[in-house]
């Protein structure tokens, strides 16, 4: 079976690590960004996005947002 992407978003690095090492040792793909619009331009560029771990409160484009553009 293939390794499920999964899209980790969140403004602070630290969190997003600390996500993606408790994934990546389940033997998910975890695909990093660092605000919302960074996130968009991932997901709609790439069609193999199977989940969505995302902040709320974020610059530039919020989490809110992010679900609505979705």
């Amino acid at each position: 079976m293939d390794k499920l992407n999964i899209l980790v978003v969140d403004d602070e690095s630290r969190m997003r690590k600390i996500i993606k090492d408790f994934l990546t040792k389940d033997n998910y793909n975890v695909i990093e960004a660092s605000d919302g619009q960074e996130a968009l331009d991932i997901f709609f560029s790439n069609n193999t996005i199977n989940l969505i771990i995302l902040d709320v409160m974020m610059p530039r484009v919020d989490g809110w947002e992010v679900c609505r553009e979705i």
